[in-house]
């Protein structure tokens, strides 16, 4: 299969670590949004919503949205719990994460690293609903070790996509021991370097 990802973007990464995790044979094919190339007709027609991620199957099919892909990909997988309430449970993180954290934390990071921004600038509600977030997630990990169940699942893979890079979007961990124990756990459990 083809990946067609942007390396700068958490949702894209998710895919890449999710594939690397479980092996699954696949050819990376990167993508400059800033570019435009997500514009081109050849994309267009794989994605008609012109965003990355997106995968092209052996037999022609496409999927994108990050989190379905991962969805997908892993449905045999310990990355999804067997217990169907669990997994439920996990279905409901990756939903939140989608619109109530990425929005934020990822948006506030793109303004500041890619456009250049000064963290003065940043909308004050999209700063405020980040930082609600991430207090849901401390919440939550001081209780539990994991988002759903007691293993690393999708939506851990899913979340730490853009909370492990939220000090780029003016985010402070600092007052987060719990989400900073969880990040690095989940990013030993798959194999990846620190963020720095």
């Amino acid at each position: 299969m083809k990946v067609y990802g942007d390396s700068n973007s958490g949702n894209c990464l998710k895919v890449k670590w999710v594939c690397d995790h479980l092996a699954l044979p696949y050819q990376w094919i990167e993508i400059d949004t800033r570019k435009g190339e997500t514009r081109t007709p050849q994309f267009l027609e794989m994605n008609s919503a012109g965003q990355v991620p997106t995968v092209a199957f052996d037999d022609g099919r496409t999927l994108a949205q990050s989190n379905a892909i991962i969805r997908y990909l892993a449905r045999d997988s310990a990355l999804v719990p067997r217990d169907v309430f669990t997994a439920a449970k996990m279905d409901e993180w990756l939903f939140w994460e989608q619109y109530s954290h990425e929005p934020y934390i990822a948006v506030c990071r793109f303004l500041l690293v890619y456009l250049g921004k000064d963290a003065s600038e940043l909308d004050p509600e999209k700063v405020k609903r980040g930082y609600t977030a991430l207090d849901r997630m401390e919440r939550h990990l001081a209780a539990s070790r994991f988002f759903a169940g007691e293993a690393v699942s999708l939506a851990d893979v899913s979340l730490l996509a853009y909370t492990r890079v939220a000090h780029e979007g003016g985010f402070d961990l600092g007052k987060y021991a719990s989400v900073r124990r969880w990040i690095g756990d989940v990013e030993a459990f798959l194999g990846l370097p620190p963020a720095r």
